[in-house]
């Protein structure tokens, strides 16, 4: 196959044809570069892998995408399990925001945020590092900016301040600070941190525990529920009917990481069995294989679901359930 001359091979290949070694790492099959043409020998479905694989490469540069070696494994692994294109993939832009641009990095991603667009409400559930919050988080930064709602409402739990919050130096917001501290981290990575003292003081942005979401009806707002394991049953069922006009609502959360005292359901695992099947309600399921941080992220993950797995034979708690009580 020929290479358009407007790429430049080191674009495709990476420095020191990093890139090319990790296809050819993938492949039973012998790929050869000469100037801009690349040939391949091998089987015909490991060849025909390789070509596809080449040609939707070259359409995420086509795209502005960027390559790196995860991309290039993730892009493989998109051809040889799913029929989804990785250029489509990987070329979605969400924001760009402060000279970067966040896209999905996985099919499970791309479609958690595609059921955002097309649903009032979504579940993102996964495991830590899949990208549940930060995506969502940029879908209502998008949203704002689009001026498709007039405010962005983060929330989550505060499980573990219950009985030491008396015990904290400050105000009631200074004790609370540090549990919504990732949101935070994730406001500040898309949104100018000049403005957001501005945006908070004026209401466009607003941060605080689920305890504070009470009483209250959320019109033309995009609001966020993380950390949503952390909350019971009936305060899911609170902030569920919060909704009001012209609103979305993500709801992000890990049923393995539950922090709620011994005895008390976790409100997100509750919740799939009784709203399944309601329309314009939808449950997007991240695994290990979606996680975006350091690969060993996705081995402890898949090992501790193991472990779980063999500890417990019946429904039941997890290691950090069982963990947490010090």
């Amino acid at each position: 196959m020929l290479i358009p001359d407007e790429y430049p091979m080191v674009s495709l290949l990476g420095s020191r044809d990093e890139l090319l070694r990790v296809i050819e790492g993938a492949f039973r099959a012998d790929i050869h570069v000469r100037g801009n043409e690349i040939t391949v020998t091998g089987t015909p479905d490991e060849s025909g892998t390789v070509v596809r694989l080449f040609e939707e490469l070259v359409e995420v540069l086509n795209n502005g995408g960027e390559l790196t070696p995860d991309a290039v494994e993730r892009s493989i692994a998109m051809l040889r399990m799913t029929s989804d294109r990785p250029a489509e993939v990987l070329s979605l832009d969400i924001l760009s925001s402060r000279g970067r641009t966040i896209r999905p990095k996985t099919v499970n991603q791309k479609r958690y945020v595609d059921a955002i667009d097309m649903h009032t409400i979504v579940f993102g559930i996964g495991p830590a590092g899949t990208g549940k919050t930060y995506l969502a988080m940029a879908k209502a930064v998008r949203a704002l900016q689009e001026k498709r709602v007039n405010r962005i409402i983060l929330t989550r739990p505060a499980v573990e301040a219950g009985e030491r919050l008396g015990f904290l130096p400050g105000t009631l917001y200074e004790k609370i600070d540090p549990y919504l501290r990732p949101l935070y981290d994730a406001l500040h990575d898309m949104v100018d941190p000049d403005s957001i003292p501005k945006l908070m003081a004026a209401g466009t942005i607003e941060v605080a525990p689920l305890a504070y979401m009470r009483g209250r009806t959320l019109n033309d707002a995009f609001i966020i529920l993380d950390e949503a394991q952390n909350s019971s049953a009936e305060q899911m069922k609170m902030f569920l009917t919060r909704l009001g006009f012209n609103s979305k609502i993500v709801v992000t959360g890990d049923v393995t990481q539950v922090d709620l005292p011994a005895g008390t359901t976790s409100g997100l695992r509750v919740v799939q069995e009784i709203l399944d099947g309601i329309p314009d309600i939808h449950f997007s399921r991240l695994t290990s294989s979606d996680v975006v941080r350091h690969k060993l992220v996705s081995e402890i993950v898949d090992a501790y679901g193991r472990y779980d797995a063999q500890r417990e034979p019946g429904p039941a708690k997890t290691i950090q359930q069982r963990g947490r009580r010090r």
